[in-house]
């Protein structure tokens, strides 16, 4: 992997350097201008905070063609029944720590450090990052967040505090915008992923999308 300056804001191609771990990149900083131009150039930040950043560009990318979305009848009534309401960007933060603070399967600790929190939100208030929030009986419940590039939306993080509430804000979101952006950045592969129709493709398919306008 290559270990970025301090003083310049730059990346290695992501085209040309094909390490098998899908790190491309350490070092650096969470500045909203790097991390900005990582995710233009398919790069995201995804690391232990006790250690130094790592960029990331896996290979094969998990990713969800919008027309490709899968919809349970289980789910399909949920949206009938009117279990959850949504709301966007109306508390970006407050999406953010729930995602920090969810225990998750298989991890121990969270990536989502307090300079990764303020970094994100800085680009929640430049309208590049924005949030999902999923609601029952007035209490936030689920939700997630990412960013918008181009035409792609990256997705950061989701958490769920009551049964299929992160999963109805995903279909909630891709149902809403199917015709506004060509895919959803999912990063990595998770059954749950799987079971909305989220598929893998390869990098070079990943980029060549990111690069369309």
């Amino acid at each position: 992997m290559i270990r970025l300056s301090p003083d310049e804001i730059s990346f290695p191609d992501p085209r040309a350097y094909n390490p098998d771990e899908g790190i491309i990149a350490l070092g650096g900083d969470l500045s909203t201008e790097r991390v900005l131009f990582a995710y233009e150039c398919g790069l995201f930040p995804w690391y232990n905070p006790t250690e130094e950043i790592l960029w990331w560009c896996p290979d094969p990318r998990c990713v969800l063609f919008p027309q490709d979305l899968k919809i349970s009848k289980s789910m399909r009534k949920v949206f009938r029944d009117g279990v959850f309401t949504f709301t966007e960007n109306q508390c970006f933060y407050e999406v953010m720590e729930n995602c920090q603070k969810i225990k998750r399967k298989d991890e121990d600790g969270t990536w989502i450090s307090s300079d990764f929190l303020k970094t994100y939100h800085d680009l929640h208030l430049m309208g590049i990052a924005k949030s999902v929030e999923v609601w029952q009986n007035g209490a936030l419940v689920g939700g997630f967040y990412g960013l918008i590039i181009n035409k792609i939306f990256c997705g950061e993080s989701m958490f769920a505090h009551v049964s299929n509430a992160s999963k109805a804000g995903f279909i909630y979101f891709v149902e809403k915008y199917k015709d506004v952006f060509s895919l959803i950045d999912c990063q990595v592969k998770t059954n749950h992923l799987v079971s909305l129709g989220a598929t893998e493709i390869s990098k070079i398919e990943y980029l060549d999308n990111l690069d369309r306008k």
